[in-house]
């Protein structure tokens, strides 16, 4: 599947789905008031377009995930490494890091992902 990029809007409705679902839509619309702001219709149009790109299905009134947050973040994740950085993880993190400092617990949690993720 192509990887369809969520705008900053569509990706804050998606981590309230991905919070409370499955629930239904009314109960959808209330979350996205109180912590969006957003009117009811804005909430149905979002849901909507989200339906159609299968992030999300809507039947009888309950929502429920298609695409997991892992995966999103995933895919989020990798488009801004390879457009950024031409897919460079070392120059990413050159970034990243700037002039911070890592805790030895942190640079060995890293270390152990790097090991597990290499090429054989």
């Amino acid at each position: 599947m192509e990887y369809l990029k969520l705008c900053d809007s569509d990706y804050r409705f998606m981590c309230i789905v991905w919070e409370h679902a499955p629930l239904g839509s009314g109960e959808l619309v209330r979350l996205c008031q109180e912590q969006l702001g957003w009117k009811k219709s804005t909430t149905y149009t979002v849901l909507k377009k989200l339906s159609g790109k299968g992030y999300v299905k809507n039947e009888n009134s309950v929502v429920e995930v298609l695409i997991p947050k892992e995966q999103t973040q995933a895919e989020e994740s990798e488009y801004f490494v390879e457009r950024t950085f031409h897919g460079s993880l070392p120059s990413f993190l050159a970034a990243f890091l700037g002039g911070k400092r890592i805790s030895e617990k942190e640079a060995e949690l890293l270390k152990r992902m790097i090991d597990e993720h290499k090429e054989e």
